[in-house]
């Protein structure tokens, strides 16, 4: 999980941050970020794809990273920007919005995904990095913890929906509330699932 990191610092590079993003499926809520950077000695065992936690053992994992990282910052693209750029141009701002957010400036990037960032700092793309990477499956038990947060708190505003159990993704029991009640304010209305319903 350190292969990236190391072959980084060995470039010359001394502050390597590992990027991801939660929430690019999801009918409602924002795309949420995460940037940090580990130090060297960080041995936290279970950090992986946050995908692949329960979520105890996320927020096990959130809370151990917090105390430990040498930086972390989170970057959040709203649902009217996803609907006003498209969700992977959003994705793509929040990751910014995370690395600009560093306390520690990194001098290289590792990014999960196939896309690079608009950023003058080295960075390198790396497909399913979550779980090859430990900066950024970090990155990525930070980010989903903070979007499930937040959809937790819009749950009570729109208890109607279960934003407090499937998180905004396209369940039955979410398109069902969706026939039932319309979209909501935090729905995003280019989504299929949303914008048949939209009056």
């Amino acid at each position: 999980m350190w292969a990236f990191e190391k072959k980084a610092l060995q470039a010359g590079y001394r502050s390597v941050a590992g990027i991801d993003e939660a929430g690019r499926g999801p009918l409602a809520g924002p795309v949420v970020s995460a940037a940090v950077i580990l130090p060297p000695g960080f041995t936290a065992s279970g950090v992986n794809d946050s995908k692949k936690l329960t979520p105890r053992k996320r927020d096990l994992m959130f809370d151990i990273i917090m105390d430990q990282a040498l930086a972390v910052s989170t970057g959040i693209a709203t649902v009217e920007e996803i609907d006003d750029v498209n969700i992977l141009k959003a994705s793509l701002l929040s990751m910014l919005r995370a690395a600009n957010g560093l306390c520690l400036k990194p001098d290289f990037l590792l990014i999960d995904g196939k896309f690079t960032i608009e950023s003058s700092l080295p960075q390198q793309a790396v497909i399913k990095g979550d779980s090859k990477s430990i900066s950024i499956a970090a990155a990525s038990i930070i980010a989903k913890v903070t979007r499930d947060r937040i959809m937790k708190k819009l749950h009570v505003q729109y208890p109607q929906y279960g934003f407090d159990r499937h998180k905004g993704y396209p369940t039955a029991l979410h398109k069902k509330a969706v026939m039932e009640f319309g979209p909501c304010p935090v729905h995003r209305k280019t989504f299929k699932g949303v914008k048949e319903f939209l009056f």
